[in-house]
């Protein structure tokens, strides 16, 4: 025959009578094989093998179905063709057998060895008709869905599989397996989609890398759908632990917060890996103290803890626990266990190798060998806690162990995996870092919080000349504390200085130089020195800060210099308010009525600096007045423009008569942010004024002679203001501060009584010559009246005006009413 057309050759058909000899041949057994139908028919049909008969050939039902291998038969020529040999009986009348109908196709033919290829491809292969109805499967797609060929065939899939309509996992939002085969029927566009299923008898989902494409005839009609897809578990599993590492790469960690730290670690596994995580951590972590000692636990002693977080897919919850909530972990426990061993533990509620093949899927560490010592421990106890697996992992940071956390499986039928502990090891050494990093800051926050607070005034002092209310606010979670400070300081002649200030930087250095700064102001106001001229002096402070801060080489660090401050002095007497700003925002001045004093002042340069002047600015405010003054952190924001804020502050301040302390939180909720960056101080003033019959002021004769005269005028006020008491040491301290101004000072010389918390005298003299104690000697003449005057009083001191000095001393007395 022609050698050439043999892949072409048809398929012969052949008709053997119940004799077994041949009583039919086609024209295509004249092409395969070479003999016409005057050689072959009535011969029997074994003279065709070229070998021995299959048994009961052609009768058996090997035959019937197709032999698994080549049938050997002659050639005309005397060669050997190697067929697929098939054979169907012939019925008659009555059911009477009339012989078979023999196919014989050529073994090397491309139909039939495509169709053993597909029928042993270890991909799943099927075809279903448009109606999505089974019309051939492999074996490897028999074994998937646990189904022969027989048991599908005709019907629909959806029918067989109601279950593969859902996804497990709906966040990825995949289509179901019938939808896509639906598509491709309806659009005749091939797709691809990767579906993951528990196949049935299996403890385990797989997922699958499937193709689906349209099946068409010569017209390009669609006739039929294809479709093959093979196991990519491994691969699937292993890129979804890199997504949850990933994600936990951008979710663990945003806060240096103890607790939200452990929420974020409870959340990020849930529900792609497990079903439930909790993390217990011990209090001394929450508190930002330094864990326990890892020797300090044993196996057989109970463990308590605090539960930080919990989080559940069941009910979506997430909780975390007070941290009055403690967890007791029993002894002998596994979280006891892993706090003393500091090794991790896996626990299944079934035994890997009871689960066949697909109990960690193929080739997921189904191995022993790849699993590290101790695990993984068989609890059957597990399945009646409605567990799966549970993996406990020690919270592990810098040393020290922090706590553990758990992960359980409650709705996934899979048993963890080598792989899986691994991962679970890796978000717990993540989060052990972000939840010891916020726990150290925690700890320094704390202390710098500490340490500012101790430095800012506790209480209002004693005073009458104005009415108080403070508040200072750190600045939110994740960042560090300010250097912002207030305080309230007591001047002679019932005057007060109020002083607002902040210090370049954050941190333990910026607290640090803020209550140097804050000493340094107390210091300089106890001299009276002027706003201008304090302000001067602090100045130069900063700039000797700055030099001791300077590293003794470019590779030591240092902190930042520099800061701003206002510096006032509020008169009750004169009603007077002088100021000075050395890079400071001003403070806001509102009348009794509401409206807003204007401060012609500007700020000066910010302190640290160096060579540049300061301005004293003064004005008259009235009784009843309210002085607002407060750190940039209060009225900065990146939305809105400063004299914006400095609006919205003058309106959040509101009615000027409205009690201080409400005002001051009203203020604060107002301005501030729940996420701030900055910290914030806000000092709020009421002023007053004393009352005329509160003060007496004479004029004095520079002649020693006036001396009694003025000394009875003195004791008689006392006496008017019923401080009979205080007649004594008044009488003498104005004999003896008068005597000295007329001998030493210059004229003119003032005597002033003040009626205040404090009996206050004070003598003026145009001599600019302050006086100073001295140890008078055994034969000295003078000498003893100052320190006499500094042994009965309980202050006194001497303050620079312009016109020259005034000495005073106050005496302690009884409070008097409201003047």
């Amino acid at each position: 025959m022609d050698k050439a057309g043999e892949h072409d050759a048809p398929t012969a058909a052949v008709v053997v009578d119940p004799d077994g000899a041949v009583s039919g041949w086609s024209e295509g057994g004249r092409l395969l094989l070479g003999w016409s139908a005057q050689d072959i028919v009535g011969r029997p049909v074994t003279d065709l093998l070229a070998g021995p008969a299959p048994s009961g050939f052609p009768e058996s039902q090997e035959i019937a179905r197709g032999p698994a291998g080549p049938v050997p038969l002659r050639h005309r020529d005397g060669s050997v063709v190697d067929a697929v040999v098939t054979s169907q009986p012939l019925s008659g009348t009555g059911g009477r057998g009339l012989g078979h109908v023999v196919t014989v196709q050529r073994w090397g033919r491309r139909p039939v060895i495509a169709d053993r290829a597909f029928e042993q491809c270890p991909f799943a292969l099927g075809v279903y008709d448009p109606e999505l109805r089974f019309l051939w499967i492999n074996a490897s797609s028999a074994r998937v869905i646990a189904h022969s060929e027989d048991q599908v065939i005709g019907r629909k899939y959806r029918e067989v599989f109601p279950e593969f309509d859902r996804t497990l996992f709906p966040e990825r939002d995949d289509k179901p397996y019938t939808d896509a085969l639906a598509q491709v029927a309806r659009t005749g566009e091939p797709t691809r989609l990767i579906t993951v299923f528990q196949p049935r008898g299996s403890d385990y989902a797989n997922a699958w890398a499937t193709s689906i494409w349209p099946v068409r005839d010569a017209e390009g009609t669609v006739r039929a759908i294809a479709n093959w897809g093979f196991d990519m578990s491994a691969e699937y599993w292993a890129r979804q632990r890199l997504l949850i590492l990933n994600s936990a790469s951008g979710g663990i960690g945003r806060t240096l917060d103890v607790i939200g730290t452990a929420r974020e670690l409870a959340m990020t596994p849930v529900p792609r890996f497990v079903d439930l995580v909790s993390v217990d951590l011990f209090d001394e972590v929450l508190r930002g103290e330094e864990p326990p000692a890892e020797s300090a636990g044993h196996p057989d002693e109970a463990v308590t803890l605090v539960r930080a977080a919990r989080h559940s897919a069941q009910d979506g919850s997430d909780r975390a626990a007070g941290p009055t909530t403690p967890v007791t972990h029993s002894a002998g426990s596994v979280a006891a266990r892993c706090l003393t061993t500091g090794r991790s533990t896996v626990e299944l509620a079934v035994d890997p190798g009871q689960g066949g093949e697909w109990a960690f899927g193929p080739g997921l560490a189904a191995d022993p060998a790849h699993w590290p010592p101790g695990n993984p421990v068989i609890d059957h106890s597990l399945a009646a806690d409605g567990l799966t697996g549970r993996i406990t992992v020690p919270l592990r940071a810098r040393g020290a162990l922090l706590g553990v956390v758990v992960f359980s499986r409650l709705d996934r039928p899979e048993a963890f995996t080598a792989d899986d502990l691994i991962l679970a090891e890796e978000l717990a050494a993540k989060a052990a870092v972000a939840i010891d990093n916020a726990r150290r800051y925690s700890r320094e926050r704390t202390t710098a919080l500490t340490l500012q607070r101790s430095l800012l005034p506790q209480g209002p002092p004693n005073q009458e000349a104005v009415e108080v209310a403070s508040r200072y606010l750190p600045g939110g979670t994740g960042t560090e504390v300010g250097g912002d400070w207030f305080d309230v300081i007591p001047l002679s002649g019932a005057r007060v200085a109020l002083v607002v200030g902040d210090v370049v930087g954050h941190g333990l250095h910026a607290a640090a130089s803020m209550g140097r700064l804050r000493t340094a102001v107390r210091t300089l106001a106890d001299v009276d020195l002027p706003p201008d001229e304090l302000l001067t002096h602090l100045d130069d402070l900063v700039l000797h800060l700055a030099a001791d801060l300077r590293p003794d080489n470019h590779f030591q660090p240092t902190g930042e210099s520099g800061a701003t401050c206002l510096y006032t002095v509020y008169d009750p007497v004169s009603r007077r308010f002088t100021l000075a700003s050395a890079g400071h925002p001003l403070p806001l001045v509102i009348s009794p009525d509401g409206t807003r004093i204007p401060v012609p002042a500007h700020p000066g340069p910010p302190l640290g600096i160096g060579g540049l002047p300061f301005e004293a600015t003064e004005l008259e405010v009235p009784e009843g007045s309210l002085l607002a003054l407060f750190t940039d952190g209060l009225v900065e924001s990146r939305e809105r423009d400063v004299d914006q804020r400095i609006t919205d502050l003058q309106h959040a301040l509101g009615d000027a008569t409205t009690s201080l302390e409400p005002l001051c939180d009203t203020v604060m909720d107002a301005m501030l942010p729940d996420r701030r960056s900055d910290d914030a101080a806000l000092l709020l003033v009421r002023t007053r004024a004393l009352a005329s019959h509160h003060v007496a002021d004479w004029e004095v004769e520079p002649d020693t002679a006036q001396v009694p005269r003025v000394r009875k005028l003195a004791v008689d006020q006392v006496d008017a203001w019923g401080l009979e008491e205080a007649t004594f040491v008044t009488e003498l301290v104005v004999s003896e501060l008068v005597t000295n101004a007329i001998r030493y000072g210059e004229p003119p010389i003032r005597l002033r009584l003040i009626r205040d918390t404090a009996l206050i005298c004070e003598v003026s003299d145009a001599s600019s010559t302050a006086p100073h104690l001295r140890r008078a000697r055994a034969f000295d003449e003078g000498g003893r009246g100052l320190l006499l005057v500094a042994q009965l009083t309980q202050g006194w001191g001497t303050r620079h005006t312009t016109e020259g000095k005034t000495i005073w001393c106050a005496q302690t007395v009884a409070p008097s009413a409201p003047p």
